[in-house]
């Protein structure tokens, strides 16, 4: 004979978590009659299935939450961890950088020192251009006097009559050719005036001073270029600096965020205990022989998971569904499909005969979601009908929520109700439909035998 007595905590917690009245003690002097003592207990039990039921579903949901935190921190390293290497790569191109502007500076302190030994040379050929300017007007001076004394004989011999005829023809000719000479004189002194005056400016231009008070114009263009690239290489070492710096941040950031994504994988750990526990306390109120909420959607699961295996057990014997066709794992995958479909050998005979046992369950009862048989894989062959859409190329989002046939569900509520061998299994969960938005589902799952060997699962899903 079972008894129940609630204690002043019970009676406060059943009020906060508004379970219902708790059962009165009995009067002074009167004992507990036994439908008393049953009704009490089925009141308890039932007490207790909502207190799990919330606990699964408050479970589920932190869980979910958790595995998004843990996702959002996964994602997160590897950002930082990219963003790293990239700057990295900068730190890399920053390196380089500033060995070609090492190389570019001695190149151009190179240059200079060419200049200036350019300089002197030109520096020689001024002054041996003044030599030759010289040399010129003495010429040009020597061709004046000669024809002054060829002039002076023309004279003389004009004076000698006859006899100075021959000495004439001579003056003349040198008085000629002195005059040719100086002509040729000043066009050479004309010339190398221009000449001097072009090199004079070259010298000018790529004239240095020793003490470095004064620059020609090329070297004065070197020394720009020289500060420009010092001032380059000073800009690349700093920010060579910086990315080091941003470097040791990323690193230290990124073990913080592998850190706290351990954290909340423990903790994700410690929230798929509490779940468990949740669901196990679920079931041990389902499993007590009390009419629960949950036991309408157990018993259906469990009928539908029998009418799948006679279904298939009478293919086999009437040679619709072979045994190779029916325990087929050979996965073949449809390419392209995002998510990821896979086709079997089953398919065609699921298409053809699964909906006439799925398809009614969804009516049957209130706030059922799917009904569907996977493999002990997780393989969903056919889902119902609104699930078995085809896929809209590169539209994720839709195709999660819309095609959800052709697809391995191997996640942790898709193999535990796929390769459940129990009576019936209890799960609380969040479905993803896609785009970041989820659904909070119970399961029911019964397993599918064939000729006494585990296929499957039925997995039928409702709302709380």
């Amino acid at each position: 004979m079972w008894s129940w007595l609630p204690s002043r905590s019970e009676q406060s917690q059943r009020g906060r978590l508004n379970l219902g009245p708790a059962p009165t003690r009995p009067p002074p002097g009167q004992g507990p009659g036994h439908s008393d003592t049953e009704a009490a207990l089925t009141q308890t039990i039932h007490a207790v299935g909502q207190l799990a039921s919330r606990v699964g579903q408050d479970a589920a949901e932190l869980r979910g939450q958790i595995e998004d935190a843990t996702q959002g921190g996964v994602q997160g390293a590897r950002a930082v961890q990219a963003l790293g290497q990239q700057v990295q790569a900068v730190q890399a191109a920053q390196t380089e950088i500033a060995r070609d502007t090492q190389a570019c500076q001695e190149a151009v302190v190179q240059a200079r020192r060419t200049v200036d030994e350019v300089a002197a040379e030109v520096q020689a050929m001024v002054d041996a251009l003044k030599a030759v300017s010289e040399v010129a007007s003495d010429i040009s001076r020597i061709a004046l006097q000669t024809r002054l004394v060829a002039f002076n004989a023309s004279v003389e011999a004009g004076r000698a009559g006859e006899a100075g005829r021959g000495f004439a023809v001579v003056a003349d000719s040198v008085k000629a050719l002195s005059g040719q000479v100086e002509a040729s004189s000043k066009h050479i002194l004309r010339t190398l005036g221009s000449l001097g005056e072009r090199v004079q400016a070259l010298s000018a231009d790529i004239h240095s001073d020793p003490r470095g008070l004064h620059h020609g114009r090329v070297q004065q263009a070197l020394v720009h270029i020289e500060h420009s690239i010092h001032s380059m290489g000073g800009s690349a070492a700093s920010s060579q600096s910086i990315c080091l710096q941003l470097t040791q941040q990323m690193d230290t950031i990124e073990r913080d965020i592998q850190t706290s994504v351990r954290t909340l994988t423990q903790a994700n750990q410690r929230a798929e205990a509490f779940l468990k526990a949740g669901e196990s306390l679920i079931e041990m109120v389902a499993d007590c022989g009390v009419e629960t909420a949950d036991t309408p959607y157990i018993r259906a699961a469990q009928s539908a998971a029998s009418q799948l295996s006679r279904l298939l057990e009478q293919a086999l014997a009437d040679g619709q569904l072979s045994p190779t066709e029916l325990w087929d794992e050979q996965y073949r995958p449809v390419q392209g499909s995002q998510p990821a479909q896979v086709l079997s050998s089953i398919n065609a005979f699921s298409d053809r005969h699964f909906p006439a046992v799925q398809e009614p369950w969804l009516q049957a009862l209130p706030g059922v979601v799917f009904c569907i048989a996977s493999d002990r894989n997780g393989y969903v062959p056919t889902h119902n009908s609104r699930y078995c859409q085809t896929q809209r190329p590169g539209d994720l989002t839709w195709n999660t929520a819309n095609s959800r046939w052709r697809r391995i569900f191997n996640d942790r509520t898709g193999l535990a109700s796929a390769r459940n061998t129990r009576p019936f299994l209890l799960q609380t969960y969040r479905r993803d439909m896609g785009g970041g938005r989820f659904v909070l589902l119970k399961e029911a799952a019964a397993p599918i035998v064939v000729q006494g060997r585990h296929w499957g699962g039925l997995r039928l899903a409702f709302e709380f």
